[in-house]
């Protein structure tokens, strides 16, 4: 086991937190070199790291079978070992996003505004690191990289803690990032992993004042409340997303067909797959019917309320009775909620009220409708005519993203790399004194 996520051989509280708070304080030392690097250094490092996870690929492949073997016997969801599961392929595609990361512009030392005062003085507002970025996430292997990648590109050290269902996976992928870091003459522990110190690694995190810049959770609802909570250190809150598609009256059918089979099925683990479908009352008699038949086929399971019910029951698809908590689920799972609503003001009160502020999508020809869905829905990320699948940092020309964020304050919707950075004030004078 490598020394980054070694478990410590005792399980009292206070000696994990002490023990993590010296891994943050390693990773804290070590993110000044990295802040020195210019964009091609770091450009370069990501391309090496990128290699080195495609060498090291079928190790990080038989590691993530051990925790697949350990998920099954747990029960996980399908949605949720989706998230979990590794091959040949994936590994090479979450190294490609390294690459693309590479690609994109440095934020560090974006000059986002100022200009020469009236007396003189020359004031500007820079863009820099927030310094230690501790990732709190589960089951989402991908993220280990993901996470790395971006916080290293904006100049971030980053401590990650990826849970006990990836354990394995992550340690492996961690010791491969350290590894090549060392080999460039880098501090290894610019990327620490704590896996190793269990549950108590995320309370030892979040209690880290001064040394833990910001906590980025991503996973459930569970984790993300746990993270608000208890933390004691700043949190850029990631969110979970109870996705709607509104069909409005002037929808193009054929295109809603396909874009709610994907929205829904392309990816059910992922937060911005679709979680309930609102039909507008004069085409749900003609939508309905084949679109039920679709996700049926898919094997998707309709938690209908009584008026759609009635037009699915022939579909071909499994169809149960709606709840009052379908309509606040996010399901992961092939399921479905449906229900019909009169109009798009009546489409825009059900999911203000059960929204969770993620990604929220209308199909429409209206321009009426269109312009007002889009002004009257708060969510980070608001869609007219295409899957919510695409509120995705990749999708957006962001590379990989850290994850997506549904609070108000510093980053909102995907969050790429000028998320991972905050700003500082230059001021240069010519020997000025205040008046």
């Amino acid at each position: 086991m490598s020394e980054a996520t070694r478990k410590p051989a005792t399980r009292d509280t206070s000696d994990v937190t002490a023990l993590v708070h010296e891994r943050v304080r390693l990773a804290r030392s070590a993110q000044p070199t990295l802040a020195a690097l210019n964009r091609e250094k770091k450009d370069a490092l990501l391309h090496t790291l990128a290699d080195a996870l495609v060498a090291d690929s079928e190790a990080i492949v038989a590691a993530n079978a051990l925790d697949l073997d350990a998920a099954c016997e747990a029960g996980m969801t399908p949605g949720l070992l989706d998230r979990l599961r590794l091959d040949t392929q994936r590994v090479a595609a979450i190294a490609a996003q390294l690459r693309d990361t590479a690609a994109l512009p440095d934020p560090v030392g974006e000059i986002t505004r100022g200009g020469v005062l009236a007396n003189g003085l020359r004031l500007s507002q820079v863009r820099v690191p927030l310094g230690v970025v501790a990732m709190i996430y589960e089951a989402r292997p991908n993220v280990t990289v993901d996470a790395a990648g971006l916080c290293l590109k904006s100049g971030n050290a980053v401590v990650l803690r990826g849970g006990s269902a990836a354990a394995h996976t992550n340690e492996r992928i961690v010791a491969c990032l350290r590894a090549c870091l060392a080999a460039q003459g880098l501090p290894e522990n610019l990327v620490v992993g704590v896996d190793g110190y269990g549950r108590e690694a995320v309370t030892a995190l979040l209690t880290a004042r001064g040394l833990v810049d910001v906590a980025i959770p991503r996973g459930g609802a569970g984790l993300i409340n746990h993270v608000v909570t208890h933390a004691q250190v700043p949190v850029i809150e990631t969110g979970t997303g109870n996705c709607h598609i509104f069909v409005d009256e002037s929808a193009d059918l054929s295109a809603a067909y396909e874009i709610v089979l994907n929205a829904k099925t392309q990816k059910v683990g992922a937060c911005n797959a679709a979680e309930t479908l609102l039909v507008h009352r004069s085409v749900a008699a003609d939508f309905l019917p084949e679109c039920g038949r679709l996700l049926g086929a898919a094997d998707v399971t309709l938690h209908a309320d009584e008026e759609s019910a009635a037009l699915l029951n022939d579909c071909g698809a499994r169809v149960l009775p709606a709840e009052e908590t379908d309509w606040s689920s996010e399901y992961l799972s092939l399921d479905l909620a449906v229900k019909i609503v009169a109009d798009v003001q009546e489409a825009v009160t059900h999911i203000r009220a059960y929204s969770t502020g993620h990604t929220e999508a209308i199909l429409t020809a209206s321009l009426p409708s269109q312009e007002y869905f889009l002004r009257e829905v708060d969510a980070a990320v608001v869609m007219c005519n295409a899957s919510t699948r695409f509120s995705d940092g990749g999708e957006f020309g962001f590379g990989a993203e850290i994850g997506i964020s549904n609070q108000k304050l510093h980053a909102r919707g995907p969050m790429g790399l000028p998320e991972l950075t905050t700003t500082k004030w230059l001021l240069i004078g010519e020997g000025h004194t205040r008046p």
